[in-house]
């Protein structure tokens, strides 16, 4: 059984239960170094979701895992079929890029793989939250069921969150919360905001060809390298002119590829990059803005052009009663000193997904050593966490989880 007492600052709400015990806490800091020193990809977190459950069971809960296969779902307390509960969702999956933290006894051990988004952490906060609430439902002190969903696939477009919708995890849920590492954060702050809070990100894939031909001719044929260069660079422009900017539609390229030699006028070129917009009415219209712009340039040049337009995720849309709820939490383990305002992000987030079908709220976990003048950011291989967030994290559930019955 987990002992419920904690070193408990003078802004912690000393009525409040649910504190992180010292044992746990150092538990938790172990568990997610050993998450970060494994970390696997969308669909394939096997390990991750195994040591999730075997925790989980070994505080006498039962997770169910998911459909899929990893991930998995957990309740705390009996729901009544009717009472709605109150969710917290964490992410699983790392990505695909090598871990480049220097003298780190918990860097990944698996090659070109890392979790440099938080992850690994927004799981322990979770998991803890779930440890702590278990033992105050023993004791009669949790006044109602929580779900806990540690969803996989969030790194993996258009996210895994519908997956794991389709698994039926939103059943009995009301309202759903969860937090997100922010390297521009104190830690032992959160950031909130009612309203946007993330992007909508799209994937945008196009091919363009033509017949090809000698560079000394290029009036002869279409000149595909041309062509490639202005859907680049007037793609974006015309769509900044077709929408309100307030909108803030942006396409980003990340990739190029046509050619092989300098005197050959290709015959095939391809592009990919990446769509986002802060508002969700202009990002449901789009696909058919982009689609036209392309076709328009694309014909200017005499090349065809095909386009693959992957519907990413919406923007996470922050209710502004769940976010009272978060406010309220964090008010009552830390302050009102704890909690600062925050700004949408161009960052895309599968959160949105649940957030088409129940209220909720992201808070934005600070993980900023206070002091560190050292510029990080998320999906960066040098990404790292004040582990100190693990603790403002659980607090942050584990009093949303009894205010929510007392709001």
């Amino acid at each position: 059984m987990i002992s419920l007492v904690s070193e408990a600052g003078p802004d912690a709400g000393d009525d409040l239960p649910g504190t992180l015990p010292d044992a746990l806490r150092a538990e938790l800091i172990a568990f997610r170094r050993d998450l970060h020193m494994h970390p696997e990809l969308g669909n394939q977190e096997f390990r991750t979701t195994a040591a999730i459950k075997a925790r989980l069971e070994q505080a006498g809960l039962a997770p169910r895992v998911l459909a899929s296969g990893t991930g998995l779902v957990c309740d705390i307390g009996d729901w009544d079929g009717v009472t709605p509960m109150l969710a917290m969702r964490a992410d699983i999956d790392a990505l695909p890029i090598p871990d480049a933290k220097v003298g780190v006894a918990y860097r990944s051990t698996v090659p070109d793989r890392a979790h440099a988004c938080g992850h690994d952490v927004h799981t322990t906060v979770a998991l803890g939250a779930g440890l702590v609430l278990a033992e105050l439902h023993e004791r009669g002190q949790l006044p109602q069921p929580v779900r806990l969903l540690f969803q996989p696939a969030e790194e993996v477009l258009p996210g895994g969150a519908a997956d794991a919708i389709k698994c039926g995890v939103l059943e009995g849920v009301g309202r759903m919360i969860a937090v997100h590492c922010d390297p521009k954060v104190d830690a032992g702050k959160v950031g909130l905001r009612t309203g946007p809070i993330t992007s909508a990100c799209d994937r945008l894939e196009i091919a363009l060809d033509g017949p090809g031909g000698h560079t000394a001719r290029p009036h002869l044929t279409t000149d595909l390298v041309t062509a490639v260069a202005k859907v680049v660079t007037e793609v974006p422009a015309v769509i900044s002119r077709r929408v309100d900017a307030r909108s803030g539609l942006s396409v980003t390229w990340g990739r190029i590829e046509s050619g092989h030699a300098c005197n050959v006028i290709p015959m095939h070129a391809e592009l990919a990059g990446t769509v986002r917009c802060l508002d969700l009415d202009t990002w449901r219209d789009a696909p058919d803005l982009i689609h036209a712009a392309v076709a328009d340039i694309a014909d200017l040049h005499g090349a065809k052009s095909q386009i693959n337009y992957i519907r990413g995720v919406p923007p996470v849309v922050n209710d502004a009663a769940v976010v009272d709820l978060l406010v309220g939490a964090m008010a009552a383990r830390r302050g009102p000193h704890s909690i600062e305002d925050t700004e949408q992000s161009l960052g895309g987030e599968d959160f949105s997904w649940y957030l088409e079908h129940v209220p909720g709220a992201m808070a934005r976990l600070g993980v900023r050593t206070p002091g560190d003048t050292t510029k990080r950011d998320l999906h960066r291989g040098d990404f790292d966490a004040d582990e100190s967030a693990i603790t403002v994290g659980v607090e942050l559930f584990t009093a949303a989880a009894l205010l929510d019955v007392r709001s």
